[in-house]
């Protein structure tokens, strides 16, 4: 099967939704990526971390930008380890308002 119009649009506007864990929606990232890999799509590593990154909620994008800005190269297992991890951080001290989630991106930015 080639790469069509309606695959790659797919890829390009795959978003995650606010309330939507990010854990779920990393597997169902790396799902999406592995089907289109079954269709002969190939996706280079820094680009699949990009893309990973850029279909995040807003709330992301001081940590992604800090990601993003300090290193040479992206990978995409280096994106997907630094999110789960932070995400842990948040569930383990309860971080579960949007102010409190907002620090912590904050927080972790400057490291």
């Amino acid at each position: 099967m080639k790469k069509t119009p309606s695959t790659l649009q797919s890829l390009f506007t795959f978003r995650m939704n606010e309330g939507k864990f990010l854990r779920d929606y990393i597997s169902q990232f790396i799902t999406f990526l592995n089907d289109l890999k079954n269709v002969e799509v190939h996706i280079d590593d820094e680009d699949q971390a990009m893309l990973l990154l850029c279909s995040l909620p807003p709330l992301y994008k001081s940590f992604g930008e800090t990601l993003i800005y300090s290193r040479d190269k992206l990978s995409f297992e280096n994106v997907k380890d630094h999110l789960l991890s932070r995400d842990k951080l948040n569930n383990e001290f309860g971080l579960d308002s949007k102010a409190d989630r907002q620090s912590s991106v904050l927080v972790a930015s400057k490291k």
